[in-house]
């Protein structure tokens, strides 16, 4: 394995993390009633404002991934928020039959979203980001 290929899989992964925020972020607003609607469903409150943040969220959250700025802060703020959407949304132990299936596999999709934003806070975003350029020139 080169050096270049090694110091590229950082941003690939920080390329293919990010997507599920930024898609998702999104959809949030395209389909922005669809969302708030779920929402009021389940009773939370303010859900038109709960759906903005999220979206919000899941854009800023997902860029900053991306472009590998303030990653570490960017990864522990997904991290957190993934906990309560898990387990508020992807219930599958309240499901049966097929819904509890898909279900079951979105919960485990962000249990593993989790785990990569870990590796992320904790090892940063390698060599191609805003982060290491802006550390090379505060030297």
């Amino acid at each position: 394995m080169t050096s270049d290929t090694s110091n590229a899989t950082p941003l690939m992964g920080r390329i293919l993390m990010s997507s599920v925020f930024l898609i998702f972020g999104v959809l949030k607003l395209t389909t922005f009633s669809y969302y708030a609607g779920m929402l009021a469903e389940r009773g939370l409150p303010m859900p038109s404002a709960a759906i903005a943040c999220a979206a919000l969220l899941e854009i800023l959250g997902g860029l900053a991934i991306l472009l590998g700025f303030k990653t570490r802060v960017a990864s522990w703020v997904l991290f957190v928020y993934l906990i309560p959407t898990s387990f508020l949304f992807h219930n599958y132990w309240a499901l049966q039959g097929a819904l509890r299936a898909e279900m079951e596999a979105h919960f485990f999709k962000n249990i593993a979203i989790m785990g990569g934003l870990l590796f992320l806070a904790m090892w940063g975003p390698g060599p191609y980001s805003i982060d290491a350029a802006n550390k090379t020139t505060d030297s």
